[in-house]
């Protein structure tokens, strides 16, 4: 859970803390050719402003950043983990996460597109915010709280 070691390392290019019980209080030291950190299967979600936190430390700590991967994680919505979330908050979670880190080229398994990053520039700041979990979408698109 400690990652005081690592300060030591300035010259680290991939980094991959996978399984670490690692949350949102995350620091790293400043590591400038630091491009792939894989943070899959942690315990970092989107709980009030912390992430956010989170995203600018690392926009801080490695501006060299192009490959980040946050799967297994709460922040990262994923259908296949969690049957209350869909493509479209998986969307809304990549926007956000490159609006806050505009040098990645891969989040999580899937290559950045041009589309999305311009969307995510436009938007980006915006969706963090999905649906309440106590929201159900009918098949006519209507949201009903139960």
């Amino acid at each position: 859970r400690s990652l005081e070691g690592l300060k030591t390392f300035s010259y680290l290019e991939e980094l991959i803390l996978d399984n670490n019980l690692l949350g949102n209080d995350l620091l790293l030291p400043r590591l400038p050719r630091l491009h792939t950190l894989t943070l899959n299967k942690n315990q970092i979600s989107f709980q009030r402003n912390t992430c956010k936190i989170l995203l600018d430390h690392l926009a801080e700590v490695v501006p060299s950043l192009q490959y980040l991967s946050l799967l297994g994680n709460v922040a990262c919505p994923n259908e296949l983990v969690s049957k209350d979330k869909d493509e479209d908050d998986y969307q809304r979670y990549r926007y956000f996460v490159l609006h806050k880190l505009t040098n990645l080229k891969f989040l999580d398994t899937r290559k950045v597109t041009k589309s999305e990053r311009e969307e995510a520039l436009v938007r980006g700041a915006f969706m963090k915010v999905v649906k309440p979990k106590d929201a159900k979408v009918g098949d006519n698109g209507n949201i009903s709280f139960v």
